[in-house]
Protein backbone atom coordinates (compact mmCIF):
# COMPACT_ATOMS: atom_id res chain seq x y z
CA UNK A 1 0.00 0.00 0.00
CA UNK A 2 2.87 2.42 1.06
CA UNK A 3 4.43 1.67 -2.17
CA UNK A 4 1.50 1.75 -4.69
CA UNK A 5 0.31 4.86 -2.62
CA UNK A 6 4.21 6.71 -3.13
CA UNK A 7 3.79 5.32 -6.98
CA UNK A 8 0.81 7.34 -7.25
CA UNK A 9 1.69 10.72 -5.26
CA UNK A 10 5.44 10.74 -4.54
CA UNK A 11 4.60 13.56 -2.19
CA UNK A 12 2.44 11.79 0.56
CA UNK A 13 2.91 11.32 3.99
CA UNK A 14 1.99 8.26 5.95
CA UNK A 15 2.12 7.82 9.83
CA UNK A 16 2.50 4.51 10.49
CA UNK A 17 1.44 2.52 13.66
CA UNK A 18 2.02 -1.19 13.27
CA UNK A 19 -0.33 -2.87 15.87
CA UNK A 20 -1.88 -6.60 15.93
CA UNK A 21 -4.46 -7.25 13.65
CA UNK A 22 -5.86 -10.50 15.55
CA UNK A 23 -5.39 -11.81 18.84
CA UNK A 24 -6.51 -10.59 21.83
CA UNK A 25 -4.50 -7.07 22.06
CA UNK A 26 -5.46 -6.67 18.75
CA UNK A 27 -8.59 -4.33 19.41
CA UNK A 28 -7.08 -2.84 22.17
CA UNK A 29 -4.14 -1.79 20.04
CA UNK A 30 -5.90 -0.94 16.82
CA UNK A 31 -8.38 1.65 19.18
CA UNK A 32 -5.48 3.19 20.70
CA UNK A 33 -3.72 3.67 17.67
CA UNK A 34 -7.09 5.08 16.24
CA UNK A 35 -7.55 7.73 18.86
CA UNK A 36 -3.96 8.97 18.68
CA UNK A 37 -4.11 9.13 14.77
CA UNK A 38 -7.58 11.31 15.36
CA UNK A 39 -6.19 13.87 17.97
CA UNK A 40 -3.32 14.61 15.22
CA UNK A 41 -4.59 17.71 13.19
CA UNK A 42 -1.94 16.86 10.34
CA UNK A 43 -3.56 13.42 9.72
CA UNK A 44 -6.09 13.51 6.64
CA UNK A 45 -7.37 9.76 6.39
CA UNK A 46 -6.98 6.72 8.41
CA UNK A 47 -6.75 3.66 7.04
CA UNK A 48 -7.22 0.12 9.28
CA UNK A 49 -5.55 -2.73 6.81
CA UNK A 50 -4.65 -6.07 7.02
CA UNK A 51 -3.81 -8.38 4.24
CA UNK A 52 -6.99 -10.63 4.45
CA UNK A 53 -7.10 -13.71 6.69
CA UNK A 54 -9.63 -16.46 7.78
CA UNK A 55 -12.44 -15.50 9.38
CA UNK A 56 -11.52 -16.20 13.12
CA UNK A 57 -8.99 -14.42 11.96
CA UNK A 58 -11.11 -10.81 11.25
CA UNK A 59 -13.24 -11.14 14.45
CA UNK A 60 -11.67 -8.37 16.24
CA UNK A 61 -13.03 -6.27 13.74
CA UNK A 62 -16.22 -6.77 14.11
CA UNK A 63 -15.61 -5.54 18.03
CA UNK A 64 -18.40 -3.57 19.46
CA UNK A 65 -15.72 -1.46 21.16
CA UNK A 66 -13.78 -0.83 18.31
CA UNK A 67 -16.64 -0.56 15.87
CA UNK A 68 -18.04 2.83 18.08
CA UNK A 69 -14.45 3.73 18.23
CA UNK A 70 -14.34 4.22 14.26
CA UNK A 71 -17.85 5.21 14.41
CA UNK A 72 -17.07 8.26 17.11
CA UNK A 73 -13.73 9.01 14.86
CA UNK A 74 -14.16 13.09 13.52
CA UNK A 75 -11.12 12.01 10.99
CA UNK A 76 -12.65 9.92 8.04
CA UNK A 77 -11.38 6.07 8.35
CA UNK A 78 -11.43 3.55 5.65
CA UNK A 79 -11.65 -0.06 5.70
CA UNK A 80 -9.02 -2.15 4.10
CA UNK A 81 -9.22 -5.49 5.55
CA UNK A 82 -8.42 -7.12 2.24
CA UNK A 83 -11.34 -10.07 2.70
CA UNK A 84 -13.95 -10.25 0.03
CA UNK A 85 -15.94 -13.11 1.08
CA UNK A 86 -16.68 -12.47 4.77
CA UNK A 87 -17.05 -8.81 5.69
CA UNK A 88 -16.42 -7.87 8.75
CA UNK A 89 -18.65 -5.04 10.93
CA UNK A 90 -15.70 -2.69 10.03
CA UNK A 91 -16.51 -2.35 6.26
CA UNK A 92 -20.43 -0.98 7.12
CA UNK A 93 -19.17 1.40 9.90
CA UNK A 94 -15.86 2.83 7.90
CA UNK A 95 -16.27 6.12 5.65
CA UNK A 96 -15.16 4.01 3.03
CA UNK A 97 -14.08 0.41 2.52
CA UNK A 98 -11.39 -1.06 -0.46
CA UNK A 99 -11.20 -4.48 -1.17
CA UNK A 100 -7.44 -4.74 -0.83
CA UNK A 101 -4.67 -2.37 0.77
CA UNK A 102 -3.84 -1.53 -2.76
CA UNK A 103 -7.09 -0.91 -4.05
CA UNK A 104 -7.09 1.48 -0.14
CA UNK A 105 -3.81 3.83 -1.88
CA UNK A 106 -5.23 4.08 -4.89
CA UNK A 107 -8.86 5.54 -3.39
CA UNK A 108 -6.87 7.84 -0.76
CA UNK A 109 -4.08 9.02 -3.02
CA UNK A 110 -4.54 10.69 -6.31
CA UNK A 111 -2.58 10.07 -9.41
CA UNK A 112 -0.21 12.48 -10.09
CA UNK A 113 -0.38 12.27 -13.87
CA UNK A 114 -4.01 12.23 -14.02
CA UNK A 115 -3.95 15.37 -11.57
CA UNK A 116 -1.24 17.00 -14.07
CA UNK A 117 -3.52 16.74 -17.26
CA UNK A 118 -6.69 17.93 -14.88
CA UNK A 119 -4.17 21.07 -14.42
CA UNK A 120 -2.94 21.31 -18.33
CA UNK A 121 -7.15 20.85 -19.15
CA UNK A 122 -7.85 23.47 -16.30
CA UNK A 123 -5.09 25.60 -17.48
CA UNK A 124 -6.07 25.97 -21.11
CA UNK A 125 -9.80 25.93 -20.11
CA UNK A 126 -9.02 29.52 -18.11
CA UNK A 127 -6.47 30.63 -21.19
CA UNK A 128 -9.36 29.50 -23.76
CA UNK A 129 -11.52 31.86 -21.23
CA UNK A 130 -9.41 34.48 -20.81
CA UNK A 131 -8.56 34.57 -24.59
CA UNK A 132 -12.22 34.89 -25.53
CA UNK A 133 -12.34 37.16 -22.66
CA UNK A 134 -9.85 39.61 -24.10
CA UNK A 135 -10.60 39.44 -28.10
CA UNK A 136 -14.65 39.95 -26.47
CA UNK A 137 -13.50 43.17 -25.10
CA UNK A 138 -10.87 43.95 -27.56
CA UNK A 139 -14.14 44.30 -30.28
CA UNK A 140 -15.91 45.86 -28.16
CA UNK A 141 -13.32 48.90 -27.60
CA UNK A 142 -13.20 48.90 -31.16
CA UNK A 143 -16.79 49.41 -31.94
CA UNK A 144 -17.03 51.92 -28.97
CA UNK A 145 -14.02 53.68 -30.59
CA UNK A 146 -15.12 53.55 -34.37
CA UNK A 147 -18.14 55.45 -32.95
CA UNK A 148 -17.73 58.98 -34.66
CA UNK A 149 -17.90 60.60 -30.81
CA UNK A 150 -15.11 58.84 -29.98
CA UNK A 151 -13.40 58.84 -34.20
CA UNK A 152 -13.62 62.32 -34.35
CA UNK A 153 -14.35 63.96 -31.07
CA UNK A 154 -13.49 67.41 -32.49
CA UNK A 155 -16.47 66.81 -35.06
CA UNK A 156 -19.42 67.55 -31.59
CA UNK A 157 -17.89 70.87 -31.15
CA UNK A 158 -17.31 71.81 -34.35
CA UNK A 159 -20.95 71.08 -35.47
CA UNK A 160 -21.96 73.06 -31.87
CA UNK A 161 -19.60 75.53 -33.63
CA UNK A 162 -21.65 75.97 -36.69
CA UNK A 163 -24.56 75.76 -34.89
CA UNK A 164 -23.84 79.07 -32.53
CA UNK A 165 -22.48 80.69 -35.89
CA UNK A 166 -26.22 80.12 -36.87
CA UNK A 167 -28.10 81.07 -34.46
CA UNK A 168 -26.08 84.19 -34.28
CA UNK A 169 -26.28 84.78 -37.68
CA UNK A 170 -30.04 84.63 -36.88
CA UNK A 171 -29.89 86.94 -33.71
CA UNK A 172 -27.98 89.56 -35.77
CA UNK A 173 -30.80 89.53 -39.22
CA UNK A 174 -33.57 89.64 -36.73
CA UNK A 175 -31.77 92.54 -34.22
CA UNK A 176 -31.20 94.11 -37.45
CA UNK A 177 -34.67 94.09 -39.30
CA UNK A 178 -36.59 94.95 -35.80
CA UNK A 179 -34.07 97.66 -35.99
CA UNK A 180 -34.55 99.25 -39.19
CA UNK A 181 -38.22 98.35 -39.05
CA UNK A 182 -38.61 100.56 -35.88
CA UNK A 183 -36.01 103.41 -37.90
CA UNK A 184 -38.67 103.15 -40.54
CA UNK A 185 -41.32 103.69 -38.14
CA UNK A 186 -39.96 106.91 -36.83
CA UNK A 187 -39.27 108.03 -39.64
CA UNK A 188 -43.14 107.92 -40.69
CA UNK A 189 -44.33 109.11 -36.80
CA UNK A 190 -41.37 112.11 -37.45
CA UNK A 191 -43.30 112.74 -40.80
CA UNK A 192 -46.86 112.31 -39.49
CA UNK A 193 -45.71 114.69 -36.48
CA UNK A 194 -44.78 117.06 -38.82
CA UNK A 195 -47.17 117.17 -41.18
CA UNK A 196 -49.51 117.83 -38.37
CA UNK A 197 -47.65 120.75 -37.17
CA UNK A 198 -48.91 124.58 -37.59
CA UNK A 199 -45.07 125.25 -39.01
CA UNK A 200 -46.55 123.34 -42.18
CA UNK A 201 -49.70 124.71 -42.15
CA UNK A 202 -47.96 128.15 -41.90
CA UNK A 203 -45.35 126.65 -44.92
CA UNK A 204 -48.33 126.01 -47.05
CA UNK A 205 -49.69 129.40 -47.06
CA UNK A 206 -51.77 130.19 -44.33
CA UNK A 207 -51.17 132.85 -41.71
CA UNK A 208 -52.42 133.51 -37.59
CA UNK A 209 -54.27 136.79 -37.21
CA UNK A 210 -53.90 137.94 -33.63
CA UNK A 211 -55.42 141.31 -32.25
CA UNK A 212 -52.41 143.47 -31.48
CA UNK A 213 -52.96 144.98 -28.18
CA UNK A 214 -50.28 147.61 -27.76
CA UNK A 215 -50.81 147.72 -24.08
CA UNK A 216 -50.49 144.13 -23.58
CA UNK A 217 -47.27 142.57 -21.92
CA UNK A 218 -44.89 140.36 -23.59
CA UNK A 219 -45.64 136.92 -23.61
CA UNK A 220 -49.54 137.43 -22.95
CA UNK A 221 -51.96 135.34 -25.75
CA UNK A 222 -52.88 137.30 -28.25
CA UNK A 223 -56.46 136.26 -29.27
CA UNK A 224 -56.77 134.18 -32.77
CA UNK A 225 -58.84 136.25 -35.28
CA UNK A 226 -61.96 133.76 -36.04
CA UNK A 227 -64.08 136.04 -37.76
CA UNK A 228 -64.59 139.53 -39.50
CA UNK A 229 -66.40 141.06 -36.26
CA UNK A 230 -63.37 140.34 -34.03
CA UNK A 231 -61.57 142.94 -36.16
CA UNK A 232 -63.74 146.23 -37.41
CA UNK A 233 -62.16 148.39 -39.17
CA UNK A 234 -59.29 150.21 -37.57
CA UNK A 235 -58.15 147.18 -35.38
CA UNK A 236 -54.60 146.39 -35.16
CA UNK A 237 -53.37 143.37 -35.93
CA UNK A 238 -50.29 140.73 -35.68
CA UNK A 239 -50.07 138.68 -38.85
CA UNK A 240 -47.53 135.42 -38.52
CA UNK A 241 -46.69 133.67 -41.55
CA UNK A 242 -43.92 131.03 -42.51
CA UNK A 243 -41.06 133.49 -42.18
CA UNK A 244 -42.25 135.53 -39.51
CA UNK A 245 -44.54 138.43 -38.06
CA UNK A 246 -45.52 141.03 -39.45
CA UNK A 247 -48.57 144.04 -38.07
CA UNK A 248 -51.07 144.89 -39.94
CA UNK A 249 -54.85 147.11 -39.82
CA UNK A 250 -57.98 145.91 -40.44
CA UNK A 251 -60.60 147.41 -43.32
CA UNK A 252 -63.75 146.26 -41.79
CA UNK A 253 -65.43 142.98 -42.35
CA UNK A 254 -66.85 141.38 -44.95
CA UNK A 255 -68.89 138.46 -45.91
CA UNK A 256 -67.28 135.70 -47.42
CA UNK A 257 -68.32 135.31 -50.92
CA UNK A 258 -70.61 131.65 -51.66
CA UNK A 259 -68.99 129.21 -53.36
Amino acid sequence: MLRNAALRWPAVEFDVREVAVQGNTAVAQVIAALRELDADPHVDVIVIARGGGALEDLLPFSNEELIRAVSAASTPVVSAIGHEADRPILDDVADLRASTPTDAAKRIVPDVAEELVRVRQARDHLRRGATRLVERETDRLASLRSRPVLAAPEVMVSHRHDDVERLKGRSQAAVTAAVVRAADQLVHLKAQVRALSPQKTLDRGYAVVQLADAGSAPGVRRDVVRHPDQAPSGTPLTVRVAGGRFTAESTGGQEPAED
